[in-house]
C-alpha cells in the first residue's frame, strides 16, 4: 500500500464523499490506495500512529474549514516523525490564499480545486517520476462523464451507520459573495441515468438516508422531478420501509410541477434546506444575491401548509449592511412563515470568497482562526455580535431541537426575535454557559424565565411538562421514519 487518503470528519456519522471520489478515480493506483477517516477531537498522536501503521509513501489530506487547525497539528507531527512520507493537501480550505497557511508550509504538495484527475496524476509522478517541481498544482476539471462515481465505495458499515452524501451535480450558477460557490461558472450535472443507477445500487444494499449536497437541486426541474420520482417509487412500492432524502432548495423557484411532486411525499421522507440568508433587499444587492423575496416567502408558506416536507431555513447574521434591527425584521418575517427550523448562522469569511471586498467600507472584522467568524462590523459591535452568537446557540437548543414545541410559541409571543434575545441574555447571565447545558437544567431554566415574565409557577411547569416528562429521551414517534432525530420529534408532537 503506497497511498493513504484521509481526513478528519466533523463526526463519525459523516462519511467523506470527496475522499471516495479520489479513490474511485485512482485508476491503476487504486489497488495500492487505502482510505482511512478520523474524527476531530481525536489525539494527534493516535492519528499519526494509525496513519503510519499503513506504511504509506503518500498521505493525501482533505482540508476543510472545520478541520484545518487539528489537521495542521497532525501534519506537523507526521512530518517530524516520518519526514520521508509525502504529504499532499486538497480541499476547499487550501484551494485559496494558500501562501498564507501554516499547513501549506508544512506539506509537500497542494492541489487547489478539483482533484479527481490531478491527484492520481500527481501521485503517479511522486511514485514513478519525474518528481514534480511545483508545490501548488491547480486541479484540472475534467468532463463530468469522465469522473467515475464513488458510491460503490460506501461500505456496508457506512450504509448502516452513517449519512450517505450524494450529488447529482457540482457547482452553482449564483454568485452570493459569502459562499465559495460564487467562484463557480455554472452548475455541472452528472449523467442522470448513471447517477440514478448508483442510487438504485445503494438502495438495494440497504441505504435509506440520502443527503444531496447539490447547491441547486431545483435548478433543472426535469432533473429534480426524475430524482424525486426515484424516491417516490421506493416509498410507494414499500410504504413500510421508508426512505429519507435531503435536498438544498432555491427558495424562489418552485413551479407547479415540482409542487405536485413534493406534495406526494409522506411525512418523514423529505427535508429541504432553504437558504434565505437575508430578507433585506439592500443587503442582498451588496452581496450579489438574486432572490425574489415575495416568491421565496410564498413558497415557504406553501411548503408549510401544503406539503409534509421538513424545512430547515437559513439566515446569516453579520452580512455587510445588515443591522440588528433589519436582521430582527427578517427573522420575525421568517418565523411567521412557520418553517420547522430556522438555522441562525453567523457570517464566516471563507477563503477565496468575494465577501472580502466589503471589509474596509463596512468595517468587517473576522476571527483570524478557522472558522473565521465575523467578530464585528460598522453596524454591529463585538459585544452585540457575541449576543447574537449566544442567541444562535440557545435557539438551536430550544427552538430547533424540537423539544419545546408547546413552550416555544409562548416564549416568543408576538415579537420572536426580541423576546428570544431577552431570554438569551437572561439565560447567559444565569448560567454563564452556552454549551453543556443538561436538558433537565435547560427545562428548569425555561420554567424560571417564564415566571420572571409573569407566568404562574404551576402554569409554567405544566407548560414545560407538555413538552418534557422528566426523562432524557423525547416522546417516541408513532412510526419510526429514517429521518434524523429532530424531524422524528416533530412527527411525534
Amino acid at each position: 500500500m503506497s497511498i493513504l487518503l484521509t481526513t478528519l470528519n466533523a463526526r463519525y456519522t459523516h462519511a467523506s464523499l470527496g475522499l471516495r471520489y479520489l479513490l474511485a478515480n485512482m485508476g491503476e493506483l487504486q489497488a495500492q490506495t487505502h482510505l482511512q477517516e478520523f474524527v476531530i477531537g481525536a489525539k494527534a498522536t493516535e492519528i499519526v500512529e494509525r496513519i503510519l501503521s499503513y506504511s504509506p509513501k503518500i498521505v493525501g489530506f482533505g482540508i476543510y474549514i472545520w478541520n484545518v487547525e487539528e489537521t495542521t497539528k497532525v501534519v506537523a507531527m507526521l512530518k517530524r516523525v516520518a519526514p520521508q512520507v509525502t504529504v499532499v493537501l486538497g480541499g476547499p480550505e487550501v484551494s485559496h490564499e494558500t501562501n498564507e497557511q501554516e499547513i501549506v508550509r508544512l506539506a509537500d504538495y497542494v492541489i487547489t480545486g478539483w482533484g479527481d484527475v490531478t491527484f492520481p496524476k500527481l501521485c503517479g509522478e511522486i511514485l514513478h517520476g519525474p518528481k514534480p517541481l511545483m508545490k501548488v498544482h491547480a486541479g484540472v476539471q475534467p468532463p463530468m462523464a469522465e469522473i467515475k462515481l464513488p458510491y460503490s465505495l460506501y461500505t456496508d458499515d457506512d450504509i448502516k451507520n452513517r449519512t450517505l452524501y450524494v450529488e447529482a451535480s457540482r457547482g452553482c450558477p449564483f454568485k452570493c459573495e459569502f459562499c465559495l460557490s460564487a467562484l463557480d461558472k455554472t452548475a455541472w450535472p452528472f449523467a442522470l441515468d448513471s447517477f440514478l443507477a448508483e442510487m438504485e445500487s445503494l438502495y438495494q444494499r440497504g441505504a435509506r438516508l440520502f443527503k444531496f449536497v447539490d447547491r441547486t437541486f431545483n435548478l433543472n426541474i426535469k432533473t429534480s422531478l426524475k430524482i424525486m420520482q426515484f424516491f417516490l417509487d421506493k416509498l410507494e412500492a414499500n410504504p413500510d420501509d421508508p426512505v429519507y432524502a435531503h435536498f438544498e432548495l432555491v427558495p424562489d423557484h418552485l413551479p407547479d410541477a415540482l409542487k405536485e411532486g413534493i406534495a406526494r411525499f409522506p411525512a418523514g421522507a423529505l427535508q429541504f434546506e432553504i437558504g434565505i440568508q437575508s430578507f433585506n433587499p439592500e443587503v442582498q444587492t451588496l452581496v450579489s444575491r438574486k432572490q425574489d423575496n415575495q416568491k421565496a416567502a410564498d413558497n415557504i408558506r406553501w411548503l408549510t401548509k401544503q406539503s409534509h416536507a421538513h424545512m430547515h431555513v437559513d439566515l446569516i447574521a453579520g452580512l455587510p449592511g445588515e443591522t440588528v434591527e433589519s436582521f430582527a425584521e427578517g427573522f420575525n418575517k421568517l418565523w411567521a412563515l412557520e418553517p420547522h427550523e430556522i438555522q441562525f448562522g453567523i457570517l464566516k469569511r471563507l477563503r477565496g470568497t468575494p465577501i472580502i471586498r466589503h471589509t474596509q467600507e463596512y468595517g468587517m472584522v473576522y476571527d483570524p482562526y478557522a472558522p473565521y467568524t465575523i467578530l464585528a462590523n460598522k453596524d454591529i459591535d463585538f459585544s452585540t455580535m457575541q449576543r447574537l452568537v449566544r442567541f444562535a446557540r440557545y435557539w438551536d437548543l430550544v427552538a430547533n431541537s424540537g423539544r419545546f414545541a408547546h413552550t416555544l410559541p409562548v416564549l416568543l409571543g408576538d415579537a420572536p426575535f426580541q423576546r428570544f434575545m431577552a431570554f438569551s441574555d437572561w439565560l447567559y447571565a444565569n448560567t454563564d454557559a452556552t454549551h453543556r447545558i443538561a436538558l433537565e437544567r435547560l427545562v428548569g431554566m425555561v420554567a424560571r424565565y417564564l415566571q420572571t415574565q409573569g407566568m404562574d409557577k404551576t402554569d409554567a411547569e405544566a407548560l414545560l411538562a407538555s413538552d418534557y416528562s422528566g426523562g432524557a429521551k423525547p416522546k417516541p414517534a408513532a412510526e419510526a421514519p429514517p429521518a434524523p432525530k429532530r424531524q422524528a420529534r416533530r412527527l411525534a408532537a
